[in-house]
């Protein structure tokens, strides 16, 4: 239910779910029993999933505290929480302290499973990673090795990752030593999964991203064909990325999706790779080749009948199009847009359309028809939607008789913060909550109306706590 909770962008009703478990568990089996453990182990699973890592780390910690029990499967819980610990510690940067935790657990896991169970060797791997980390190549190399070795003789399919963390490290050490190797040797599937691990990491290391996946690409184009759809994914991936920061490699690497895409007919996917070398080349200054890209995509997008994809294309090349100073084409593109949105019944689309065609009306000083159309594309919209957001910084603007509002969306994320922490407190506790946005964070100052209970105290911290991780997300969403 919290997990279900989580997709939904529904944090803090998460977190209350798994608050109410915990306090349930305790009452039954006791503080520091096993079955209390494991659920601190999950809410510390939800906090983290929240962008709440500091929080999860009290929870994996107490999920770890007392003595360590005796009944061998709550022993082989305990190393799963420790090892949490010692990731969660290593992702905000307490480097120290997750060494420190995982070479206890390495220690834990040799004497409970021996060298040569798998077991042992899940421990070796995140060890690995902050040794990486801390810059320390050799001994991260040593573990990752015998990661590797151990999971290769027990069959593991856990390989997979702890081949993809190799790859990460030798890049790093330079030398031009091959980051992929035997990948001849393994099945598909593993092979697949080397890939995925390496995607899966993508963003968390910008300084040796851009050469892993360039790398990642090619093994996988040898190994799986230029088709295949994990090759794709790191082509597609390394674009996103920007490549080794060249922006002509990463309009390279869209235009081989986009030609895979197209030699296998598939051709919604053709147009949305078609979309994202548009916006590549805009990025690189290539404003004519992206206009080019467009008009070839309205052709794809037609010729599929679909008018949702029609006003996606209409959409993108009208914003192109006012970004190149052509306002009168700019105009044409996002009316057709609004047109072939509003035929296609999709509501945060006809949303998404109407608030671009709102801000342009704006920056052209056409306040009245701007007002108009950007309240209509609010209506259509779930409030917390990035568009409705940066929408209504802009229709304020708009009621001020400005022609632009585009500094002020943290004001409107502020008020929208302050809104959602007041709906979900009793509303006789606080007399004023104040929220500020300072160097693109949350500032939160609370003035009470009485003296709080100490479970209403606790309620409220979690609610701002968490209030700051989600909207933190919106904040940063353009």
């Amino acid at each position: 239910m919290a997990l279900a909770l989580l997709r939904e962008g529904r944090l803090v009703d998460a977190e209350q779910v798994m608050m109410r478990e915990l306090q349930t568990v305790e009452e039954k089996y006791g503080s520091g029993s096993p079955e209390w453990a494991s659920v601190q182990c999950d809410l510390g699973n939800v906090l983290l999933n929240a962008d709440q890592p500091a929080r999860a780390v009290e929870c994996y910690r107490a999920a770890c505290s007392g003595p360590a029990p005796q009944d061998p499967e709550a022993r082989k819980d305990r190393l799963t929480y420790q090892m949490n610990l010692g990731m969660v510690l290593a992702s905000i940067g307490r480097l120290d302290e997750a060494e420190s935790e995982l070479r206890a657990n390495v220690g834990e896991r040799l004497a409970f499973y021996g060298r040569e169970h798998a077991g042992y060797a899940f421990g070796l791997e995140p060890l690995a990673e902050v040794l990486l980390r801390r810059g320390d190549l050799r001994a991260a190399r040593e573990s990752v090795e015998e990661a590797i070795q151990n999971f290769w003789h027990n069959g593991h399919e856990r390989i997979a990752a702890a081949l993809a963390l190799r790859a990460r490290i030798v890049t790093a050490a330079g030398g031009g030593e091959p980051a992929f190797v035997a990948l001849e040797q393994l099945p598909d599937e593993i092979v697949e999964g080397v890939a995925l691990a390496v995607l899966s990491r993508a963003g968390e290391h910008p300084e040796t991203d851009g050469a892993v996946l360039s790398l990642l690409a090619e093994a996988m184009e040898a190994r799986l064909g230029p088709d295949h759809q994990t090759t794709l994914n790191a082509l597609s991936m390394l674009a996103n990325v920007g490549g080794n920061g060249d922006g002509a490699d990463r309009v390279a690497a869209i235009r081989k999706v986009l030609a895979s895409y197209r030699r296998q007919g598939r051709a919604e996917e053709a147009l949305m790779a078609g979309l994202g070398l548009a916006m590549a080349q805009c990025d690189t200054g290539d404003l004519d080749g992206a206009l080019r890209t467009y008009a070839e995509a309205l052709d794809w997008a037609r010729s599929l009948g679909r008018a949702d994809l029609v006003a996606q294309v209409l959409r993108n090349w009208g914003l192109a199009l006012s970004e190149a100073d052509r306002p009168a084409e700019a105009e044409q593109r996002l009316r057709e847009a609004l047109s072939d949105a509003e035929r296609s019944g999709d509501q945060e689309l006809l949303g998404r359309v109407r608030i671009a065609l709102g801000l342009f009306l704006q920056h052209q000083n056409r306040l009245a028809e701007a007002r108009q159309v950007v309240e209509a594309g609010l209506g259509a919209l779930d409030a917390a939607h990035p568009d409705a957001l940066v929408g209504r910084s802009h229709l304020g603007a708009i009621m001020e008789g400005r022609s632009c509002g585009c500094g002020d969306l943290p004001a409107v994320v502020a008020e929208a913060f302050k809104e959602f922490v007041l709906s979900r407190l009793p509303q006789d506790l606080l007399a004023d909550l104040g929220v500020d946005i300072e160097d693109g964070d949350f500032a939160v100052s609370v003035e009470l109306r009485r003296e709080p209970t100490e479970d209403e105290l606790d309620q409220l911290n979690r609610v701002i706590q968490s209030a700051t991780a989600e909207f933190r997300r919106r904040l940063t969403t353009r």
